[in-house]
Formats: C-alpha cells, sequence, structure tokens
C-alpha cells in the first residue's frame, strides 16, 4: 500500500515522496518587475529542506497585466528567467523536484488600468470592469502562455502547470456564468485552454508532465459542478494534461473561504471522482494539514499526491515532521537530525 512517503513517476519526473506544495501567491515582488526576490528563494528553498518532494512555484504571470497585483511573479520577459532558476537549482539540491504554475488573471487582476476576459463582466462591484478581448487578441493569448512556457523551461523547471482555476483567465474561458461569447471561443469553451496545453506542450520535453489546476466545482447560483468539471476536464486531457491539480471556487467565494465547507479534506471527493472518471493521476489539496489524514487519503488511493498549503506556511518542515508523526522514514538533512531522533 502507497503512503505519503512513498516515491512517485509521472514521466520523467521523479519525487521522492507524494507530499506536494501548492503555487501560493506571495503577493512580495518589490520593484514590480515581477523578478523573483530574495524572499521568494527563502520561502521556497526551505520547504525542500524541509522534505517537500514537489514545489509548484506561485501564480507567475504571461503579462504585466495579467498579474492579479502588481507585485506577482511574472515570466513575460527573459530578465525574470534567472531568479527563478536560481529557486529551482537550490531547491534540486535539497532533493526537491519544482514545477510552476503559469497563469492570467483575466477580469481579477486587480492592478490592470483595464483588465481582459471573454466577455465584459466584472468579478463584483468592487472589481474594475472588463474588456472583452478580441478573437485576435486570444490567439495572442495562446502566444504569450507558450513564450511563459519556453521560458519556464529555460530556468530549469521540471514540470509545467496551467493554471485553469480559481476564476482565472482559463476558467473565465471555460465557464458559461464569464463566457458570453459567440465566436469560435464561445461556441467551444474549452478551445482557448485546449490551444494554451497544445502550446504548452509543443515547447515541452516529451518526458516533462503538463499539469493542470482546475476548479473542479463553482459555489455560485448555476455554476457548474463534478459532472460538468469532468467533461471539460476529459477534453483537456486529451490536449495533453498528464495530471490534475484539482481544486474548487473562484466565480463566487472560495471553498476554503467558508462557503460552502471548512472541514478537512473538503475537496478531496472531487479529486477522486476526476481520477475515477478520467483515470488520470490527481493532485487533491484543502484542509489536508493533518499528516494522518493526508496518508489516508494515498493509502485509500483517492488520489495519487497531497498539496500541503497553510500546514507548509505556518511550517516549512512539515514533511519532515510528518515522517515522525506516522513513523515514516526519510531523508532529514544532516544538520537537524538530532532534532528528529525517536
Amino acid at each position: 500500500m502507497n503512503d505519503l512517503f512513498t516515491p512517485y513517476t509521472l514521466k520523467g519526473l521523479e519525487m521522492k515522496n507524494r507530499i506536494v506544495m501548492p503555487p501560493m501567491c506571495q503577493y512580495s515582488v518589490e520593484a514590480k518587475d515581477g523578478i523573483a526576490t530574495d524572499f521568494h528563494y527563502q520561502h521556497y528553498v526551505s520547504r525542500a529542506i524541509g522534505g517537500a518532494g514537489f514545489i509548484i512555484i506561485e501564480m507567475t504571470d504571461v503579462e504585466a497585466d495579467g498579474r492579479i497585483s502588481d507585485y506577482d511573479l511574472g515570466l513575460w520577459s527573459d530578465d525574470q528567467i534567472p531568479a527563478i532558476k536560481r529557486i529551482v537549482d537550490a531547491c534540486h539540491q535539497y532533493g526537491a523536484k519544482v514545477g510552476i504554475q503559469i497563469a492570467h488573471a483575466g477580469r481579477k487582476a486587480e492592478d490592470a488600468e483595464v483588465p481582459v476576459a471573454p466577455s465584459a463582466i466584472a468579478f463584483d462591484e468592487n472589481y474594475k470592469q472588463p474588456r472583452a478581448l478580441s478573437t485576435e487578441e486570444v490567439k495572442e493569448m495562446v502566444e504569450k502562455f507558450r513564450k511563459a512556457v519556453q521560458r519556464a523551461i529555460k530556468a530549469g523547471v521540471d514540470a509545467i502547470e496551467i493554471h485553469g482555476a480559481h476564476g482565472y483567465l482559463i476558467h473565465q474561458f471555460h465557464s458559461p456564468l464569464t463566457n458570453k461569447r459567440d465566436d469560435e471561443y464561445g461556441q467551444d469553451l474549452t478551445k482557448f485552454g485546449r490551444e494554451v496545453l497544445r502550446a504548452a506542450k509543443e515547447e515541452m520535453p516529451a518526458d516533462m508532465p503538463l499539469m493542470m489546476r482546475i476548479s473542479a466545482k463553482e459555489y455560485v447560483e448555476d455554476g457548474y459542478d463534478i459532472e460538468e468539471s469532468i467533461e471539460f476536464a476529459k477534453k483537456y486531457q486529451e490536449a495533453g494534461v498528464d495530471i490534475f491539480d484539482i481544486s474548487s471556487g473562484g466565480e463566487g467565494p472560495i471553498g476554503a473561504g467558508g462557503r460552502p465547507g471548512t472541514h478537512a479534506g473538503y475537496q478531496v471527493p472531487l479529486a477522486r471522482e476526476i481520477k475515477k472518471a478520467l483515470n488520470v493521476p490527481v493532485i487533491a489539496v484543502g484542509r489536508l494539514d493533518e499528516p494522518t489524514l493526508a496518508n489516508a487519503v494515498i493509502g485509500n488511493e483517492e488520489a495519487d499526491l497531497i498539496a500541503v498549503g497553510r500546514g507548509m506556511l505556518r511550517n516549512p518542515y512539515w514533511a519532515l515532521e510528518a515522517s515522525k508523526k506516522l513513523n515514516k522514514e526519510t531523508e532529514i538533512p544532516k544538520q537537524y537530525v538530532d532534532g528528529f531522533r525517536r
């Protein structure tokens, strides 16, 4: 039976355990230039030292106006590559593999003068009115994703994650709530996402996994549910996705914000359903900070990997602590061995 500390291999990506640090925006770029700082270096490398098997660098945007805020990371310029490469190389030194989440915030780009979206529908009364992208601009956006993936690969990452969740641009295209277009990208709601995935795939080494984060359920009236997300995930799988990162929410209150659930493992059933319906590897996330619960999700074959967000924000050494609590063997940095003697 597999557990949290069983190694996992997907194509050319070999992880020492099933523990993932998920992408979590830090809003910590100092010069608004999208370049990772010393804070980002310490933030990620400390989790590598702390035993995480796989680290996914936070939402990294394909253009300056595609960021949630001006303090987010970007990969729209070659100038942004070295700082990411420095992080990746150091994480590798401590035994962690590294992915990066490539994204565009769409109508939720708070600091853009005029955000862009599939349709001119604001998120709510507190957000700016977005401008609908023209058909040609949508095609240009696909190429912006392609170029960001190219730069990520130059930075040495082990996997690419395309962000199709949490109400950001790709999610906005495949949700009937936010896509009211009458062109080809409105007639086929997954067309934009599939084109982004195919562009990424064309740039990636054949043995590099392509990941996609999706919101498998919307928490708003007339929002889609697991049945609909299974159908659009099938189309994304056909476009090249190797593993899905299963979250929820984004078009209304995000689930972890208290509606509808804050109980432990509340998104695990969504991951389980996607895994079963598509016969595809999945990452489960959401209130899985308790090692015994996280371990059970792996042991019960409900997910292949476990992402621990808030737990790792509180404790960079969450994975080492989990090994101690579960009585599992893992490599302890020699400098810290005395702290983990049984």
